[in-house]
């Protein structure tokens, strides 16, 4: 018969285990602070993890030319390290410098010599990671070379989370130049057209175009919650109410459980103009977009549907592509932006013909890493 041994709470197996434990633990306590990029304050809250995983007496973090952070033993050092900094950066090899390179004038110094490795993004040096010891043994040169290109990788990815950040406002400013100048004109010959007829109304539009424009052009981020984005919307469709009368309709179906998602800032807005624009503008007896969002587990489902003229496939598969001859407002751009906040299988889903009206559908995570409204 098997024998079974119960084991005490918190038991991690054999030594290995707990130290293979230990030093997953700290690279996970390292990884945050790193993907903010190589900082003094970055590197001070991660230079005490260094020394940890690689048990030297003194770890320095540097950038091409000054340190940034010190640890351990000898802290006077800080001061010397400048010229292994710019060496590295000029070698941009991992090396192993003697005492003479950083000369503290301390008689008996045991900080003998100095492991100093390159960080590197994108094949430049930002900086150093240097290991200060009595004698640089084989394992420990080893050791900190692949601690250092560890260090590397996070910030080679906190430099990919900037230039995707950068891409993404860069891209909600080519959206937000491509508001129709059309649109403007016509909402504003709306609101003239009601001064004398009816001035409550046109008062009321003004605040509904001042809040849909404040909206569209705010600078408060990439990101926005599924509630205002909604609210810019229902401003944007009281404002072609206004101008189409009876002739479009409205319906909205929101589950509460989804207004608090996160999405990135105009990504359905877009998707409903071009809805008015392409599908409802063309037709000539009324017509209705409809607007459902639904709580579906992990996701949230958004469908945006009109029962307009409808469009070829093909040209809007040129215009998820990106093709700018399209007169889509941005159905390339919030598709990208979607692909770019969670991944290729959250893009756009067009359904469309000609006659026959268009459904989009946009699924969105509720929760996802680095995506705040």
């Amino acid at each position: 018969m098997p024998r079974w041994r119960l084991l005490r709470p918190g038991y991690l197996g054999t030594e290995a285990d707990r130290a293979t434990f230990r030093t997953l633990h700290t690279a996970t306590q390292m990884t945050s602070e790193l993907r903010t990029g190589l900082t003094r304050t970055s590197a001070e809250r991660c230079v005490r993890h260094l020394t940890r995983l690689l048990g030297a007496p003194a770890i320095a973090v540097t950038d091409t030319t000054e340190a940034l952070a010190w640890h351990g033993r000898g802290q006077a050092h800080a001061a010397l390290v400048s010229p292994l900094a710019e060496r590295c950066a000029a070698e941009g090899t991992t090396a192993v410098r003697v005492h003479r390179d950083f000369d503290c004038a301390q008689p008996g110094c045991a900080l003998r010599q100095a492991i100093v490795a390159p960080l590197t993004v994108e094949d430049t040096v930002v900086g150093t990671l240097m290991a200060f010891t009595p004698t640089a043994s084989a394992g420990l040169v080893r050791a900190t070379d692949e601690l250092a290109r560890w260090v590397s990788g996070q910030l080679e990815l906190a430099e990919l989370d900037v230039a995707r950040t950068s891409r993404m406002e860069a891209e909600v400013r080519a959206l937000r130049a491509q508001i129709s100048p059309h649109f403007v004109y016509n909402v504003l010959t709306t609101i003239a057209s009601f001064v004398r007829t009816d001035p409550d109304r046109a008062r009321g539009l003004i605040m509904e175009f001042a809040d849909f424009t404040r909206h569209s052009f705010q600078r408060a981020g990439s990101y926005t919650t599924l509630e205002d984005e909604l609210r810019s919307i229902e401003r944007y469709l009281s404002l072609e109410q206004a101008r189409f009368g009876d002739r479009l309709s409205v319906l909205l179906r929101i589950a509460p459980e989804v207004l608090g998602v996160s999405i990135p800032v105009l990504s359905l807005q877009p998707l409903v103009e071009n809805g008015v624009r392409h599908g409802l503008a063309g037709k000539d007896a009324p017509g209705t977009v409809t607007i459902v969002a639904e709580d579906n587990d992990y996701e949230a489902v958004i469908t945006i549907e009109d029962d307009g003229v409808g469009e070829d496939p093909e040209r809007v598969r040129r215009a998820l592509a990106g093709d700018e001859s399209m007169e889509s407002i941005g159905l390339g751009n919030v598709d990208e932006r979607l692909r770019s906040a969670y991944g290729d299988e959250y893009g756009l889903v067009v359904e469309t013909a000609p006659g026959a009206g268009t459904k989009v559908t946009v699924r969105v995570p509720k929760f996802a890493a680095g995506v705040r409204g």
